[in-house]
């Protein structure tokens, strides 16, 4: 049986910071509409902060993803993410 890709939630907000994400999937409900985030890569310590119902359905924003590509800002080290 193969496993159904959950459609990505109508989220238009960064789970961590609570900031715009521009996320193209939740404006396309598809996963499969092109966006920004696509072309960039995640650290695995970053998508950790995600809280769990969002993980995988959920865009962090461009902010945060270059903020902890350049190992900068409190989204990587202690600060709790917002909710």
């Amino acid at each position: 049986m193969i496993a159904e890709i959950p459609q990505p939630l109508p989220e238009f907000h960064c789970p961590l910071c609570g900031g715009p994400n521009d996320c193209a999937a939740a404006a396309n409900c598809s996963f499969t509409a092109p966006c920004w985030c696509r072309e960039v890569t995640f650290a695995a310590e970053l998508l950790a902060r995600v809280p769990e119902p969002m993980k995988g359905r959920a865009c962090i924003c461009r902010a945060c993803a270059e903020a902890a590509a350049a190992g900068q800002g409190s989204l990587t080290d202690s600060s709790p993410p917002m909710s």
